[in-house]
């Protein structure tokens, strides 16, 4: 684990145990240089503590690279909660969860990920100020999915653009893998702009139904849908998805969607999918909507058409790193990497601070 935080370079590691309630989680903060580390809190049934450890490095690294790609004034954190969130819920839990939050006083800020919802941030809030993604009422932005399923689909249309020449999603199709709030979503507007063909997939049986009832997707099997013949595939569940053993059988053109770490070793599975000229959109750049969702309620009254304009930057933002991969020859996951790292790098060595507006703007009824 140590040598892991060394090579990866995260500032602090937190264990969070708490017997009497069940709670056993991580907090990691990768990166503080442009701001505090923001990033999701994911409940996760994993199978032991060292798949758990990885998860969050590699997580919170990328919420530090989002955040810089995006243009936000924010690090990079994540955190997990090892539990069934089917199961394991519980007030006390969360409760004993946000006061963990609350002592590293604004370092970490948390919200929802895969596992855990809205409500359950606000279980939180009743112990820490330093959670987004709660709900209007309590003066935050709800349920960040469907603008990180918009980012995605500014995301899908650069990369239509780059190889078809233009950037329209009508006549295309598309097989998103993982059907939960983010996919179910990007479904919807998918539809909307015309897609000739939208395949799914989902574990979760209601969300596969609801997203074939509701927009008429033809649903694959969760091993199939990566094989399936397209224009794009939409890797929206658990990261990992791309690696050797499916990166063979890819018959798409793209792969642009949602999922945190899609490639399960970066340099092994990125340079694959660039010899076999599948465009690859790098995870942390194309669905950084919902970060810049809850970006906008911590920096002030939060308003969806102002989060919306901003995620639209996502397309221009693409369009850079596929710049940079041609005229610098390089895999677009290398291109991504430089183009946050140079940001990082030029604001760090101002040694600015961006903290006292989160401060003074954070759910200041909560202080």
């Amino acid at each position: 684990m140590f040598q892991q935080i060394a090579e990866m370079g995260h500032e602090r590691i937190l264990l969070c145990s708490n017997p009497e309630v069940g709670l056993k989680a991580i907090i990691a903060v990768h990166s503080t240089a442009l701001g505090p580390g923001l990033g999701g809190l994911r409940m996760w049934p994993f199978k032991d503590f060292d798949e758990a450890i990885t998860d969050v490095l590699r997580l919170s690294r990328g919420m530090t690279y989002k955040a810089a790609a995006a243009g936000l004034n924010l690090g990079g954190g994540k955190a997990v909660i090892l539990g069934d969130p089917k199961t394991d819920k519980s007030e006390a839990l969360f409760r004993s969860f946000g006061r963990y939050v609350e002592s590293l006083n604004g370092l970490y800020i948390t919200a929802e990920d895969v596992g855990t919802d809205m409500e359950d941030m606000e279980i939180i809030l009743t112990e820490t100020r330093w959670v987004s993604g709660v709900s209007p009422a309590h003066g935050g932005s709800g349920d960040p999915s469907p603008v990180t399923a918009y980012g995605v689909l500014q995301g899908i249309k650069a990369a239509v653009n780059l190889i078809f020449g233009q950037p329209e999603i009508k006549g295309r199709s598309v097989a998103i893998q993982g059907l939960g709030s983010v996919g179910y979503y990007l479904a919807k507007y998918l539809k909307r702009d015309g897609a000739s063909k939208i395949f799914g997939a989902d574990i979760d049986t209601e969300a596969a139904e609801k997203a074939a009832a509701d927009f008429g997707v033809e649903i694959v099997s969760t091993e199939d849908i990566a094989k399936v013949d397209c224009d794009i595939l939409a890797p929206c569940a658990l990261g990992a998805s791309l690696n050797e053993e499916t990166i063979p059988d890819l018959r798409c053109r793209i792969v642009a969607g949602a999922a945190n770490n899609q490639l399960a070793d970066e340099e092994r599975d990125g340079m694959a999918l660039h010899e076999r000229e599948i465009l690859y959109t790098p995870d942390f750049v194309i669905n950084a909507g919902g970060l810049i969702n809850v970006y906008n309620e911590l920096a002030g009254q939060y308003n969806q058409e102002r989060a919306l304009r901003m995620t639209r930057g996502i397309y221009l933002n693409l369009m850079r790193v596929f710049e940079i991969s041609r005229t610098e020859a390089l895999p677009t996951y290398v291109a991504a990497d430089r183009m946050a790292e140079e940001r990082i790098g030029k604001i760090k060595g101002l040694g600015a601070r961006h903290w006292g507006r989160f401060i003074s703007n954070h759910h200041p009824e909560t202080g």
